[in-house]
């Protein structure tokens, strides 16, 4: 059997499959070797009694997840799976390759993650290549979560929100200044705290301030991160992540002012990645695993 997962910064997406192509689908939190152990990480899966109960019957894993951008850190992962799962093979990727892998549709694209974080790539059905590095929540990110829950607790603190916003935030979370500022410069995950408020941000999605926030950060986005590739403006641009679909109406109305050409919005991909596999990258061998 085989697990392929899809880890963002918050969640983690597993999908089990068997000799059938059979699909079990789990989750756990998010695994980022920025912020996590190879101890926390299997401590955490061991927790999950699910997955744990299957590790000895797992011979491969295709592992695909934020933060997992160079050996060194791909080997935080790799250690902390291998810890739990002893019969697997594993195998470490970042989650732009699951991202074009996901949105692969037989030509060349652009796909593209707003989600916790953000991100693109360029993918030729054979080659996944990144012209913009990743700068995370502190320098990047652009049109992500972390990036709009910066701009939503910025203008909370410094009084910019209107009197009935400010009211139905303090209800909503119950935080003063002090407690903001130690979450995000204090203690662990300030990307994922400062995400966290993003249900906030969709619930107001209707009013201007919002929505002038939704649009200029996805212009931000795709003028940074679609924009520099060549011929942006001529293949298919793919979006995945939880944000991309939440905020569809505003993402398209920013990719209309740069002539980008929204090919599909995903808010899960992993099934897409899995299809992925079983199409194109996993050997008939398995079929008598």
């Amino acid at each position: 059997m085989i697990f392929i997962v899809e880890s963002g910064s918050t969640k983690s997406d597993w999908v089990l499959v068997n000799a059938h192509e059979k699909r079990r689908y789990f989750t756990t939190m998010g695994f980022n070797p920025f912020f996590h152990s190879s101890v926390f990480i299997s401590d955490e899966i061991r927790k999950n009694d699910a997955i744990h109960g299957l590790a000895d019957e797992v011979n491969e894993i295709y592992f695909y997840g934020a933060g997992c951008s160079s050996p060194a850190k791909n080997d935080v992962i790799l250690v902390g799976l291998s810890t739990v799962f002893k019969n697997a093979k594993i195998h470490v990727d970042h989650d732009l390759v699951a991202c074009a892998y996901a949105t692969y549709q037989g030509k060349n694209c652009i796909s593209c993650i707003i989600g916790t974080g953000s991100n693109s790539c360029y993918f030729d059905g054979k080659t996944v290549s990144d012209v913009i590095p990743a700068l995370g929540y502190v320098l990047g990110d652009e049109g992500s979560g972390s990036y709009f829950g910066k701009k939503l607790l910025a203008a909370y603190l410094y009084g910019h929100l209107t009197v009935e916003l400010s009211a139905d935030f303090e209800q909503t979370f119950g935080l003063n200044k002090e407690q903001i500022l130690d979450k995000v410069y204090k203690e662990s995950n300030a990307n994922v705290f400062i995400a966290s408020f993003m249900p906030f941000v969709a619930k107001h999605k209707a009013h201007p301030f919002f929505q002038q926030m939704i649009e200029e950060g996805f212009y931000e986005f795709m003028r940074v991160h679609v924009g520099c590739y060549p011929d942006f403006t001529s293949v298919d641009v793919h979006f995945v992540g939880s944000l991309a679909a939440i905020f569809e109406d505003s993402l398209m109305k920013a990719a209309k002012h740069l002539s980008i050409h929204v090919a599909s919005i995903i808010q899960k991909p992993v099934d897409g990645l899995v299809d992925y596999h079983l199409n194109y990258l996993l050997d008939k061998k398995y079929e008598n695993a």
